[in-house]
């Protein structure tokens, strides 16, 4: 049993949620309201956010600095996502859009990390904002890409076969939510796993168990994969980093880490536990 850090909290008043309707963000405001916090999101589309109906949803891009004003007025705690605009690229406007959470009484903030840091990183490192950086290896949620071929063949075909360290995203999102109520957690870098490295065939051979079926997995040459990802419409420079992320794994990809417990004080969620949450999404 490891030991969680020592909790100290505090009031952090209004919170700021950006990307709230993400993987992540959705389940962070959720767990934010369960735990009786004042929250507001930021939606690119709030008619379509379907968030819990005590949340503040606000129109704004992170891309577009003039459109956040609103947003985060009153807020003195923000989770930041690094993406924005139509393509969900890095944003590259980081200095604006700290500046502008310094001038509005931000004292707090985590940020979902990526594979490099970004501009907001950058800007945050010459702020006053005490901030936490959240480094997750893989998210369970990446197994959704496999649901299109279960459904219609029974199938997973691919070439990476190598084990990851996936981790839940409530799981993130309670780190998030510790790092900004909290104390004692500005400055960290917390690297983030599940609580097992699995194969593709090992998880799929969860899902299917949680689904009441079989389901097959068929690993791929270099060039059949390559296939694969130009039937679904990849360029070719993601399809290239494709190749390489499957040949060439990150070293960190299948390291298991203790921090989920340690910051939350719980073990990491299983992906035994999210396959059965999401069992619907891979039945026909």
């Amino acid at each position: 049993m490891n030991t969680p850090l020592e909790k100290t909290p505090r009031s952090p008043g209004l919170i700021l949620v950006t990307g709230a309707t993400g993987k992540v963000g959705r389940h962070l405001v959720q767990q934010l309201v369960a735990a009786g916090h004042r929250v507001r999101a930021l939606s690119r589309s709030p008619a379509r956010a379907n968030l819990p109906p005590e949340v503040e949803v606000l129109q704004g891009d992170l891309a577009d600095v003039g459109s956040l004003a609103r947003a985060f007025e009153g807020v003195s705690a923000v989770h930041l996502i690094t993406l924005g605009g139509d393509n969900g690229e890095s944003l590259t406007n980081g200095d604006d859009l700290i500046q502008l959470a310094e001038k509005s009484g931000v004292r707090t903030a985590t940020v979902l990390g990526g594979w490099d840091e970004t501009s907001v990183e950058s800007a945050l490192q010459k702020s006053a904002i005490g901030w936490t950086r959240l480094e997750p290896v893989e998210f369970m949620s990446n197994a959704l890409e496999w649901a299109p071929g279960i459904k219609e063949t029974g199938a997973v075909r691919q070439l990476a076969a190598w084990p990851s360290a996936v981790v839940h995203e409530a799981d993130i999102a309670a780190v998030a939510l510790v790092a900004l109520t909290q104390e004692g957690h500005a400055g960290k870098r917390y690297h983030l796993s599940g609580p097992q490295a699995l194969t593709p065939a090992e998880r799929i051979a969860l899902i299917a168990k949680a689904v009441g079926r079989s389901i097959s997995f068929e690993a791929l040459n270099e060039e059949q994969e390559r296939e694969r990802l130009r039937a679904n419409g990849y360029p070719e420079d993601y399809v290239e980093f494709g190749i390489q992320l499957a040949t060439n794994p990150p070293a960190q990809a299948a390291a298991l880490v203790p921090t989920v417990e340690q910051v939350t004080g719980r073990p990491g969620r299983t992906f035994a536990a999210w396959a059965m949450e999401n069992a619907q999404a891979f039945r026909a």
